[in-house]
């Protein structure tokens, strides 16, 4: 039980100078809701066009506004591409990639949850 209780307040802390700060319910949905989410983001860049894997980063700040670690992208691009959500082509002479059919059937089903969710609260 101990170990339970440990392992909830360090995951509710907030990184940085004062590690004993709880994270207020905003920042921790915040937070679960885009770095903790990042497939929905790539899936929906590359749903209409070829997407670049060094614009991706630039991208996601530009249209959602928050920046991301680069070794965590690039684990999840290589983890969605392993799983054929995205394929990977060439654009403009650079390894880019564009999101499969099966990678647009999982955006759909995470648009339809959240209006469902939403709705419910």
């Amino acid at each position: 039980m101990k170990r339970r209780v440990k392992w909830l307040r360090n995951s509710l802390k907030v990184k940085g100078k004062d590690n004993n700060k709880i994270m207020e319910p905003f920042e921790r949905f915040k937070k679960s809701n885009t770095e903790d989410n990042l497939w929905v983001y790539i899936l929906s860049l590359g749903k209409e066009e070829a997407v670049c894997d060094e614009d991706v980063r630039r991208l996601i700040f530009e249209k959602f506004e928050f920046l991301l670690n680069n070794l965590l992208l690039k684990t999840v691009l290589f983890r969605l591409r392993r799983k054929n959500y995205i394929k990977t082509e060439k654009y403009k002479g650079k390894r880019a990639f564009k999101t499969t059919e099966e990678g647009k059937k999982q955006l759909e089903k995470m648009r339809s949850f959240c209006q469902e969710l939403l709705q419910k609260i």
